[in-house]
């Protein structure tokens, strides 16, 4: 089984990803993961256990799942929790009343809104820093920190924070690095390898890619990290159904062709949109003229699928939206399919709006999440949205 192991963390992330879960039931030998859609588990006799007894605590869909999801981002355990939010509530769970944390000033609105109108009421203090500027981070640590989390990219202006130094300062001074890696997946960036301690994903996006699941991932760099938060998940039942979890491994073994044809069309749409009369600012860092660009490909190998774009005028934006006839408008990002989000109003409407401004969150400013589509369409589609001079022609 070790030998097995280690010849398979040998081969290339796409031949994981399409193995993932792959012929899971020796009994059948089927191709595809069951789905053990039960709650509970049949005892061979009196304190006799198959190992399962209970799906809250453990199911074999979830169970190859997780294992697929630790191998793939290189961490000792992996937990499958039923939404991004819950995973991050999850590893939450690990701080106590007068914890502090460090936490990247731009990130999604969700999880402001969660740390905000959630933890802080239990007791957890949280401080907002740019933690692109490892300084302020520094500046920022108390002997009450417990963590710093960080998204890089950020959603939704994409700046990129520098996870080697994050994890030394982490070490320094005995914190947790968490990471939200929903934006590059294992697939392109894998924290852990660099020295974070959890990664936690909206698995709702890229990992299940078809706008069709909620789900959320928490990995473990340490086994024993990984118990701790595995006595939570079961504790608090947080967990992914069956169901769910079997479309996220169908998904898995798509991540690869998904993601390479979705930066591609990204990088094509952002140096177009870049070139754009009407476009102020592109926020992609796979463009050169990104502040993060370097930095971020010393970390990850590729820059996604996610652009953000300021327009000229903020009457432009409604016309935009309204004018487009194949991306559509819509909260989310990560599926096939081409989403366009104003950020403003929508996925970072809870954060006060003199934060919206000061992070360039404002009223001119689109999200949008490139799908698999030809890039030609997509980008004639955004072309006769932003076309003619006046606004509301």
């Amino acid at each position: 089984m070790y030998l097995f192991a280690e010849r398979l963390r040998r081969l290339h992330l796409e031949t994981r990803l399409v193995r993932a879960g792959l012929v899971s039931d020796p009994r059948t030998g089927a191709i595809s993961t069951p789905i053990y859609q039960t709650a509970t588990f049949r005892h061979p006799g009196p304190e006799q256990s198959t190992g399962y007894d209970y799906s809250r605590t453990i199911n074999p869909t979830r169970e190859v799942l997780e294992k697929a999801m630790a191998e793939l981002e290189g961490g000792a355990r992996a937990l499958a929790c039923a939404s991004g939010m819950a995973a991050i509530q999850l590893v939450s769970l690990l701080f106590a009343p007068g914890d502090h944390l460090v936490v990247s000033d731009d990130l999604y609105g969700g999880t402001y809104r969660f740390f905000q109108q959630v933890m802080v009421r239990y007791g957890l203090e949280i401080d907002y820093v740019d933690t692109t500027d490892i300084m302020a981070v520094e500046r920022a640590v108390k002997a009450t920190t417990g963590a710093l989390f960080v998204e890089t990219p950020t959603n939704p202006t994409m700046k990129v924070s520098d996870l080697r130094a994050l994890a030394s300062l982490a070490r320094r001074f005995g914190l947790l690095l968490i990471v939200d890696n929903t934006f590059m997946t294992p697939y392109f960036q894998r924290p852990l390898e660099l020295g974070a301690d959890i990664v936690v994903h909206s698995a709702t996006k890229y990992l299940g890619g078809h706008h069709d699941l909620v789900a959320g991932m928490v990995v473990t760099a340490s086994p024993e990290l990984g118990q701790r938060l595995a006595d939570l998940h079961n504790c608090v039942g947080s967990i992914l159904g069956p169901q769910d979890c079997w479309l996220l491994l169908r998904g898995l073994k798509t991540l690869a062709v998904r993601l390479a044809k979705s930066q591609e069309n990204a990088a094509a749409l952002a140096g177009w949109l870049h070139g754009h009369p009407r476009v102020q600012r592109v926020y992609y860092p796979g463009l050169e003229s990104h502040p993060g660009h370097r930095l971020h490909f010393r970390q990850a190998s590729g820059a996604g699928s996610v652009i953000s774009f300021q327009v000229d005028d903020p009457g432009l934006v409604p016309r935009i939206i309204s004018r487009l006839k194949m991306i559509s408008y819509a909260e989310s990002l990560g599926g096939v399919e081409s989403l366009i989000t104003y950020p403003a109003t929508q996925t970072h409407g809870d954060l006060p709006e003199e934060v919206r401004e000061r992070l360039g969150i404002t009223s001119t400013l689109l999200r949008l999440a490139v799908g698999i589509e030809n890039v030609a369409d997509l980008i004639a589609d955004l072309e006769q949205a932003m076309a003619g001079s006046e606004i509301g022609s």
